[in-house]
């Protein structure tokens, strides 16, 4: 099978243009001699189909409506994740070349380059995937993949709380967080699910406010009448053409917000960000890396200080844009773990714990809950 693959993807490599299904079918005719009957030639088609265009064997996984992450590690490891944490699949490739093609298939679309001299990728596929990829000798053990599957709707938070993500109380106590207009964080660590509850979040925004959205990549998918999405853009082969998420909140308050979203705060956009909702533009959000939300100021502080903020200054701005985090854990389930305010001690901004969760026994109070009674 492996070696009239190769044939009929030469032969159309030769012919150029695009491997149509008649004109596969047509090489598979020529190069495949030993074949008869139609049964017979439409699964060598099948598998050839999935070999020479789209995502390859990687197709049906990315289809899995369940599928958030995509993880090849070289030609004999597929990792998915469905929600519940990875699990191995059968998926495999006959050899590292295979996955090293199928890489390099899927980056050209995107006008990113991805070879021996560039053997790293980053990139947004036409369907909203984003893909990173890592080439050998960079990667030791072959290939690497990583597909993160974009959600094909938003969540409600209803439905949130029906799969155990958030309880009941803090379906409610979200809900007023959102109406009170009171700007705040969703953090949390990869794949916890920050997106997906920052989404179902915006879909509670008042319909007569105008969400505008700042991402590096699309992923927020708000149920909103009213939402304006900015993309950023990375530098083209030559190294121009960028757009960064710092130019684009700025060019989004310039468009009259009612609430200013960054998909994911993560650089220098930060110090624009906190400026933003220092000058009177309510309601703002984002989600961010952090191990917990007593991390947050902390985290804020570097990414501020790569942007020439200091310290001081950033606490300062700090103290008064965001009010909350969210913070989300991740057990045997993607879960809301925390609700913290932040307060001014001294010079700097702390995280203090209101409320939280451990995803069995019902929410308890901390000592900052008052405080967060008091901003909702």
């Amino acid at each position: 099978m492996t070696d009239l693959v190769e044939r009929v993807r030469a032969r159309l490599a030769v012919e150029g243009g695009t491997p149509t299904a008649a004109r596969v079918a047509a090489a598979l005719r020529e190069e495949g001699g030993g074949l008869r009957g139609d049964v017979e030639v439409l699964e060598v088609l099948r598998a050839l189909q999935l070999e020479i265009s789209g995502a390859g064997p990687l197709a049906p996984l990315l289809a899995d409506p369940l599928v958030t992450d995509v993880l090849v590690n070289g030609p004999g490891q597929v990792w998915v994740d469905r929600g519940s944490g990875l699990e191995a699949v059968a998926v495999r490739f006959a050899d590292d070349a295979a996955v090293r093609r199928l890489a390099v298939r899927l980056v050209a679309p995107t006008g990113r380059r991805l070879d021996d001299a560039q053997p790293w990728v980053d990139a947004r596929l036409s369907d909203g995937v984003r893909l990173h990829a890592v080439l050998p000798p960079v990667a030791t053990g072959g290939t690497c993949l990583s597909l993160r599957v974009p959600r094909r709707r938003a969540f409600t938070l209803p439905e949130l709380v029906d799969t155990g993500t958030v309880p009941p109380a803090g379906a409610a106590l979200l809900e007023r967080l959102v109406a009170s207009r009171q700007a705040f964080l969703v953090s949390g660590g990869t794949g916890t699910g920050k997106t997906t509850l920052l989404s179902a979040l915006l879909s509670l925004v008042d319909h007569q406010h105008r969400v505008l959205l700042v991402e590096d990549a699309g992923e927020l998918l708000p149920d909103h009448p009213h939402v304006v999405r900015l993309e950023a853009r990375p530098p083209n082969v030559e190294g121009a053409g960028e757009v960064t998420l710092r130019d684009l909140v700025r060019n989004a308050l310039r468009m009259r917000p009612d609430r200013l979203v960054v998909g994911e705060v993560r650089g220098a956009e930060v110090v624009d960000l906190l400026a933003a909702l220092n000058t009177g533009h309510e309601g703002g959000c984002g989600t961010v890396h952090a191990n917990s939300a007593v991390d947050v100021p902390a985290r804020l502080e570097a990414l501020a200080s790569a942007a020439g903020l200091g310290r001081e200054a950033l606490h300062s701005q700090l103290a008064s844009a965001i009010r909350v985090v969210v913070h989300l854990a991740r057990g045997r389930h993607r879960r809301v773990g925390q609700v913290c305010v932040l307060r001014r001690e001294g010079d700097l901004v702390a995280a203090v714990p209101a409320w939280s969760w451990d995803g069995g026994s019902d929410p308890w109070h901390s000592s900052g809950f008052d405080e967060l009674e008091g901003l909702l």
